[in-house]
């Protein structure tokens, strides 16, 4: 056992499976990391007949009964200030010091509002945002905002920009990210205004930044491997990732599709035996299961809804990962000596 274990807590009522994918994650979770404790919040009854499938997690679990869970239907605004709940418990452990980070596949929108609401936000970012990592071509990429806010402001881009940055440095080990914004075409007069002003304020303060920023990007050219961090508001960027998720989805069935109606194709699936595997093990999204909350004081994690125990133990891998590299610390570094509200303002005046 480690001296100083890693600490994470669970909101385990969370999801369309709970608590019995929870409980399935965290026993794979544990085996790939001794060295991590977890807090597990929820009904002490059914958390424990899981528990017993799995004895060992006795030595790295401590069960603490929450009387009420968060639905998937219910509003943030309905639970926000109800304590008594699994969701709330969780995050609360992490603003309390007893936990490093959250995890839970519950409710996205109650998640990011009891998550800002506890830990807040870092000193000198505005919002929040809600970020993945996902596969290209090439390796990987980070993509954000994915859902937290529908608009946005230039400056709330311009952060996006620096946490994407942060997080490609430390979860892809990209020494250099190359940063780009998401937006209808590539000339500097295509999009929405604040997309442009983005733009001409990450252009000229990249060095101050410390960005290698590369001005636009379509859609079409992410899976591709164009940028290693790609910026959008919330609504865009919710858009082209349910867009790039149906689009594997699509692909793949077609290819099944075709095989089983080429009955000649059989023969050739020996050789492509490799190919395939390859294939289906990098678009697999079990694999990049764990959106973050980034721009808080704290790390909050949001597995998919529909996590089987395997995705969730990825989730639960991401935010030991970041816990591990001290990630929030570091985008608080990287915004100690950045105003980008003077910088947007000194713009203005210059346009003036």
């Amino acid at each position: 056992m480690s001296e100083n274990p890693l600490f994470i807590s669970v909101d385990a009522m969370g999801g369309d499976y709970s608590p019995r994918i929870v409980v399935e994650g965290l026993a794979i979770a544990t085996k790939q990391n001794p060295d991590i404790r977890f807090l597990v919040y929820g009904d002490l009854e059914r958390i424990s007949a899981e528990f017993k499938k799995f004895p060992d997690l006795k030595n790295t679990c401590e069960i603490r009964h929450a009387s009420e869970m968060v639905s998937n239907d219910d509003k943030p605004s309905q639970v926000i200030r109800n304590r008594n709940t699994s969701m709330y418990m969780a995050i609360d452990a992490v603003k309390r010091g007893e936990a490093q980070a959250v995890v839970s596949a519950g409710n996205t929108g109650a998640l990011m509002a009891i998550s800002k609401m506890l830990l807040k936000t870092i000193h000198k970012i505005h919002r929040p945002a809600i970020v993945t990592i996902m596969p290209h071509r090439y390796g990987k990429y980070v993509m954000l905002d994915l859902g937290a806010n529908a608009e946005c402001t230039s400056v709330n881009l311009a952060e996006f920009a620096v946490m994407g940055n942060v997080l490609a440095k430390k979860a892809l080990h990209i020494e250099k990210p190359r940063v780009a914004l998401l937006n209808i075409g590539s000339e500097e007069m295509k999009g929405r205004e604040e997309i442009r002003h983005a733009l001409q304020m990450l252009k000229e303060a990249s060095s101050d930044l410390n960005l290698d920023f590369i001005g636009y990007i379509e859609p079409h050219d992410i899976p591709f491997g164009k940028a290693d961090v790609i910026v959008a508001d919330g609504f865009t960027g919710n858009v082209a990732l349910k867009s790039i998720e149906g689009t594997a989805k699509f692909a793949a069935a077609m290819l099944k599709d075709s095989i089983k109606k080429t009955p000649i194709s059989w023969l050739g699936l020996p050789f492509l035996y490799l190919a395939i595997k390859k294939i289906k093990k990098t678009m697999n999204p079990k694999q990049y299961n764990g959106a973050m909350f980034v721009g808080l004081n704290g790390l909050s994690v949001k597995s998919h809804g529909g996590a089987d125990g395997f995705s969730f133990s990825v989730a639960l891998n991401n935010a030991a990962m970041l816990v591990r590299q001290d990630f929030v610390s570091t985008i608080r570094a990287e915004l100690e000596d950045i105003d980008l509200d003077e910088i947007s303002q000194d713009m203005f005046y210059d346009v003036m």
